[in-house]
């Protein structure tokens, strides 16, 4: 007998180790285990999404007749591995053979890689994910031909590959990236659909009380569990983003607003990675609104950027440099993490407003974590593994593979450019363009060095100053810096000051 080991975010019918097998003799295992539940303080709806997820699925492939055998969290023995699992499971069934597809965390890959089937005393075999559209192999090729990894060209070989938008070989709309279109603060108008509410099942139900007792102490809320656990529940989201967001998804992409946590979002990613969707399907049911005329190219395109051109690019890049990647600290960050990212507690309005979405939906848009959050961590000189840390834990669609490209490289800058030519630092001024959240802060957006001056204005001019050595010959920032060096010494003085005081008092933000 084999046995396949599905993991948890890989609930696809078209995972190569389940193709491996043959149906009438050999096993499927599925695992919920504390180990990989724990391993950072993941968010509650994470845990119960995954858990959720894979029971359905193991039901759907019983359904379909399959040999089954599922391991259901055990409460009495919280600290099981996967390979603790397996392990039982071989014995007991007398296996030959265990096939497993990669994984999306070098951790878990490289474990199973060099020590399980010495545990095991049987072979392990690691299949390609071909989920994904460009292969490990098919990256380090691109990237050989490179002196510079840049998305927006391996962006243009994807859309070439696949076909996506194009036509007779060149972009459609004469063009390959709408992304200047896409920048538009919200005023109100068109108003934005509301969020569709999945009902729960006694499968959720289960699961949502197994997280709320055996997990209590992991950061947030439950109350607000919405997530697609099926793979229907996935298409019918898919298909309610299409039909009702995606025209305005472009124009506003970017933009933020006090209590409207999901804009015109799509909230795909979690289906997308754990398995219940694939991206071609994804992206070519965008590209069919825009052919029929039910959405504009600009949203289409930014989307499926943000599909086949991002989500690929940090695959690649992650799997080309783990596991040396994860310790990159270019800007040399050491501060601790603040004690509000945690807790949500802080008088920053555009801070507690993300916070607040976050702990109450496992989610934040790709601006909140990257212009508010991230840009917040930056400023401050958070230590890159701490922040890294804490998006991996607090978003249920946050993966190794996904989030430490997106944090240590675009959000942190540590990896000294290899994603993003220049950092993503930004004053107040940023925020208060593309959001409301100004309007309401006890902090003065307008004001840099008085003592109710918004935190990001001081703080932006100080990591200016600070990383001058590295970055006032970066072409993209040289404007920054010539304003910079305009500036009198009192006021440089006066935000030197507050960046200081502020720094000294972080956590009473």
């Amino acid at each position: 007998m084999n046995i396949a080991l599905i993991l948890g975010d890989q609930l696809s019918q078209s995972i190569q180790s389940l193709q491996q097998l043959n149906k009438q003799s050999d096993l499927v295992l599925m695992a919920e285990v504390g180990a990989e539940a724990t391993y950072v303080a993941h968010h509650k709806q994470k845990i119960a999404l995954i858990f959720s997820a894979m029971r359905h699925f193991a039901d759907e492939l019983a359904k379909q007749g399959w040999q089954v055998d599922y391991h259901y969290y055990d409460e009495t023995r919280p600290q099981l591995t996967l390979c603790d699992v397996l392990s039982e499971c071989v014995r007991q069934h007398k296996a030959d053979q265990v096939f497993i597809t990669e994984c999306g965390e070098f951790r878990l890959q490289d474990e199973i890689s060099t020590t399980w089937s010495q545990r095991l005393g049987i072979p392990v075999t690691l299949s390609m994910d071909s989920r994904f559209l460009s292969s490990k192999a098919e990256f380090a090729q691109w990237v050989s031909n490179r002196k510079q990894l840049r998305m927006e060209y391996f962006y243009r070989d994807m859309r070439r590959k696949t076909g996506l938008l194009m036509q007779d070989g060149e972009p459609v709309g004469g063009q390959w990236n709408f992304d200047s279109d896409n920048r538009e603060p919200y005023r109100g108008d068109p108003a934005i659909p509301s969020r569709h509410t999945f009902q729960r099942d006694k499968i959720d139900q289960d699961v949502l009380a197994l997280v709320d007792r055996c997990f209590g102490n992991h950061p947030g809320q439950l109350t607000q569990f919405n997530w697609p656990t099926t793979r229907e529940q996935a298409l019918f989201a898919l298909d309610v983003f299409v039909n009702h967001q995606l025209r305005w998804f472009g124009d506003y992409q970017d933009a933020m607003k006090t209590s409207q946590h999901f804009m015109f979002h799509s909230l795909l990613s979690t289906s997308l990675n754990c398995g219940l969707l694939t991206a071609m399907e994804v992206c070519i049911a965008a590209e069919t609104a825009w052919r029929e005329g039910n959405a504009p190219l600009n949203a289409v395109e930014g989307f499926i950027r943000q599909i086949i051109g991002w989500r690929e690019y940090v695959r690649g890049i992650y799997w080309l440099k783990m596991p040396a990647y994860a310790k990159q600290n270019f800007l040399r960050n050491t501060r601790k993490l603040p004690q509000y990212y945690w807790s949500g507690n802080t008088d920053m309005a555009c801070m507690s407003a993300c916070f607040q979405n976050t702990f109450e939906h496992a989610y934040a848009h790709h601006i909140q974590r990257l212009m508010i959050t991230g840009n917040f961590a930056l400023l401050a000189g958070v230590d890159p593994e701490q922040i890294c840390e804490w998006y991996l834990a607090v978003y249920a669609d946050a993966y190794d593979w996904v989030e430490l490209p997106n944090t240590l490289g675009m959000v942190m800058h540590a990896d000294a450019g290899l994603l993003a030519s220049k950092p993503y630092a930004a004053s107040g001024s940023y925020i208060h363009r593309m959001s409301d959240y100004c309007k309401n802060c006890r902090y003065q957006v307008k004001t840099s060095s008085e003592h109710d001056s918004c935190p990001f204005n001081s703080l932006y001019w100080h990591f200016i100053s600070r990383h001058a050595d590295q970055f006032q010959k970066n072409p993209r920032m040289s404007m920054i810096y010539r304003s910079y060096q305009r500036m009198d010494d009192t006021k440089k003085l006066a935000l030197q000051n507050r960046a200081e005081y502020l720094l000294e008092h972080i956590d009473e933000l």
